[in-house]
């Protein structure tokens, strides 16, 4: 199995699996870090980030940008630029309508981010 195959394999997002353990419990292979830098480096913009939660939690999985754009006191073309680094990192879906584009997260991404940050309680006392 090449290399490259084996990177795919780690981001399969269809799988619907974490990518790796908790940073806790084992240290990040650098092939890995490389695949999720992008995805944590878009979500360290605060419009971004806002975004992200906007169309995470749309009701109905997606919301239209004519609904995220008024939302903030940034031009279309700002908004537009952040939209396309989330897309670029693969947090996010995209889909023409018209003139309009729909946005839906990729939740087996988020999953993934969200079980690498995952940090187990410490055990419980004896006594």
């Amino acid at each position: 199995m090449s290399k490259q195959t084996d990177l795919l394999h780690l981001t399969d997002l269809a799988a619907g699996t974490a990518c790796c353990p908790p940073l806790t419990q084992r240290r990040v292979p650098a092939e890995t870090a490389a695949l999720l830098a992008p995805a944590f480096k878009a979500l360290g913009d605060p419009v971004r980030l806002q975004l992200m939660s906007m169309i995470a939690s749309a009701e109905g999985g997606e919301v239209c940008v004519c609904d995220l754009t008024p939302a903030f006191s940034l031009s279309g073309p700002t908004i537009s630029h952040h939209l396309k680094t989330l897309r670029e990192a693969g947090l996010v879906d995209a889909d023409r309508r018209g003139t309009w584009v729909y946005y839906r997260a990729r939740p087996t991404i988020l999953r993934q981010l969200a079980a690498l940050l995952t940090v187990a309680p410490p055990p419980a006392p004896r006594g």
